[in-house]
Parts: structure tokens; sequence; C-alpha cells
């Protein structure tokens, strides 16, 4: 239970506290966490002596309390549940709630490098269909190792950024902005503390290094990435904006019910890939200019999030404290379930209404917005909004 109002069975109750950072009317970034439809601030109450963090949440961003690592942020989640929870503290503790609606939210820390997995196999098998009719959907490689490849840090933005419609070539000669703008709906995880180079990280270690989880939309031109991604992989297609939850949800916030059991995979994995099988079981939905067009599951990826952790530092590659890796595009097995506009209209060749228009690819203007939630836990929106093309 919490004394703070309407904080309840919203979504963001005392079981949550996501983490952010807001800037309030006085214009200075501070840390937060958020509870129903308001802010705490981090900054004042470790301030005021009423949180331990060595400082950490004093900073600008929460990059110095990622990392400190999972004893110190348990120990302040369990004192941030007391301030919030217990109303003795709500008079030292309420003038610290700063209501959402009068505060701005930057991107909660500095990513540091950024990894996109393709762990979908509905997915895989809709895009190998699309793309390879007549043949195998799945590439030989698939079942054997999480594909994935690096992105850019520097272009992940917060939700509520305008995404710039994106110039490059199309096609040998051809050069313009895209014309056929999609999004991937995708589970992000944020590394807390970093791990040393040459030392693999085995997946059971996944909670010593995962701080939380955000929802991301990984943007993608594809017409300029299906000129570019033979043979190397996506580029320019891919690294103009990839938008993330201005919230953090720890993963301490997933509870039992959270969790359920990924798919069985087939053929064997190699012993490091051995995992325990768990899935959060995350629903998400998709909403094109306020139209729910999707709800991809999250419970079907084929790849969980440790087994891509184990395999993107099994080489030796180590971690760093503000490293995002996401999922790839969520789908399920219906048509009704896929995390693209690729998938949604079968490469643009079966439109969709959407608010009495038929549509396929994105146009200026538009807005998409992902949401998530499992149990009694929402996680923090994704939106963004297409601007026209600058070049």
């Amino acid at each position: 239970m919490t004394w703070v109002p309407g904080a309840a069975d919203s979504g963001y109750d005392l079981n949550h506290l996501p983490y952010g950072v807001v800037v309030p009317s006085d214009g200075r970034a501070r840390c937060a966490v958020r509870i129903g439809d308001f802010a705490f601030d981090l900054d004042a109450a470790e301030a005021a002596g009423l949180i331990l963090a060595g400082d950490s949440l004093r900073a600008p961003n929460l990059d110095a309390f990622l990392a400190l690592g999972p004893a110190h942020w348990s120990a302040v989640r369990a004192r941030l549940t007391e301030l919030l929870g217990d109303p003795e503290h709500r008079a030292a503790a309420e003038p610290l709630l700063l209501p959402l609606a009068t505060v701005t939210n930057l991107l909660a820390w500095t990513v540091a490098d950024y990894v996109d997995f393709y762990s979908s196999e509905h997915h895989a098998s809709n895009v190998g269909q699309i793309f390879r009719p007549g043949q195998p959907p799945l590439l030989p490689n698939w079942k054997h190792l999480p594909i994935g490849y690096h992105g850019r840090a520097g272009t992940v933005v917060v939700s509520g950024t305008p995404v710039v419609r994106p110039s490059g070539q199309r096609a040998a000669g051809d050069f313009g902005p895209c014309r056929r703008l999609d999004i991937e709906a995708e589970v992000g995880f944020v590394i807390g503390a970093g791990s040393t180079m040459g030392a693999a990280v085995p997946w059971q270690r996944f909670a010593d290094h995962v701080f939380g989880v955000v929802l991301v939309n990984d943007w993608s031109a594809r017409d300029i990435q299906a000129w570019e991604y033979q043979p190397l992989g996506p580029f320019l297609g891919k690294s103009f904006a990839t938008s993330v939850s201005a919230w953090i949800t720890p993963l301490a916030a997933f509870g039992a019910d959270a969790w359920t059991a990924a798919p069985v995979q087939d053929p064997q994995v190699l012993p490091y890939l051995d995992d325990d099988r768990r899935a959060l079981d995350l629903a998400i939905t998709v909403e094109w200019n306020e139209t729910t067009v999707a709800t991809p599951p999250f419970r079907t990826m084929y790849w969980t999030p440790a087994q891509q952790l184990a395999h993107l530092t099994v080489n030796g590659a180590s971690l760093r404290t503000g490293d995002l890796f996401a999922s790839g595009t969520v789908s399920g097995p219906e048509r009704g379930e896929v995390g693209s506009f690729l998938e949604l209209t079968w490469g643009g060749r079966e439109p969709v209404m959407v608010k009495g228009e038929e549509r396929t690819f994105l146009a200026d203007g538009d807005t998409v917005v992902l949401r998530a939630r499992v149990a009694d836990i929402e996680l923090g929106a994704v939106a963004g909004t297409v601007f026209p093309a600058q070049v």
C-alpha cells in the first residue's frame, strides 16, 4: 500500500517505482522515480538525507547510480518502498512529489553501446517469406545463436522526441527520403554493472548486470535497408533513430507472476546458451494514430534476454554501464500480433485501415505509441511522431 494519492492499482504502484530523469520548472535535471502520476525527486531526497546512495542520485542522470550494482539498487529500492509506503514518512516525502504534468522527461542515462537482436522466430520467418519467397524462411544459423548487430548509441532518444524521416540510397543512383518508414516494437535491457574485457558473462548472472527494462521502437527505413544490407547487414536504415521509454522499470520490480515459460528450443543449443527458459510475459500494444493495430506477445520470443547477454559477451566483449541491448522485433504467430508494419501489411501489399484510411507505411505527421503491461506493472510508453525529411 502507498499513501501517494491515486497511485494504488495504477500500473505505477509501490511495487513498480521505475527510474527516470525529469526537469521541473527550475530547469535543472534530476533523478526521480515514478509513483502514480508523480515523480519523486531523488536529488532532493538524497540531499535531505532521506536516501543514502553515495550522492549518485544527485547527479543529472542515472549513470552513477547504475554503476553501483545490485546490492545498492536493492537497498535504495527498499528505502523508497518505506518512504512512499509508510504513512510515518509522508510529511518528509510528500513535498518532494512533482506532478508529471509539470515536468519534462529526459533520456534517463547515457547509452554506452547499443546492440539489437533478431530473436522472434515469428518475425524472422515472416521477413524471410516476404523477402525470400519460395525459400526456407529462416537462414541455417538462426536457431543456433541469437543473431544481432551493433547499432548507434548516439541516436537513441527518449520517448516523445520527433523522428525525422531519413534520406538515403534507395537503389542504384536513387537518393531521397525514405518511402517505406516502419517501426519495430521491441523490449530493451539497460546494463548497470559492467564486466571485465576478456571475461564472458554467463546467463546465470543476468540479474547481476541488468538494471532494468525499457520499451524500444527501433524505427526502420525499409527501402534504404533493403538496398544496403547485403552483405553486411543493417546500417543507415536503422541508425537514424531509436526511441526508448522515459522510465526504466527495475528488474527487481518483476515478481514471479511476471514470468512464464519461453518456447522450447530445437535443436539443442550449445551449453553457454542452455538457460532456464524464463520469459517476461509482457503484453505489448502498438497504436498508430490512436488506433491499436497490433498486440505483440513478448513471451513468444525464441531467444531470451539471458541468452542474448551470454552471447554478446561469450567472445570476451565487456559490458559497460549504460549499455542497451534490445530484443529485436516482437511478433507472435498471428497477423494481429506482429511488431512491424512490414509484417502487418505483408510488405506493403495488404493495407490496413487506420482511422478510415488504407495505410501501409508511415506518413509525415503519423504518431506511433508502444505500450506494455505485465501483471499489475505498466512499462513506460514509447511515443514518436514522424517529421518531414530534411535532406
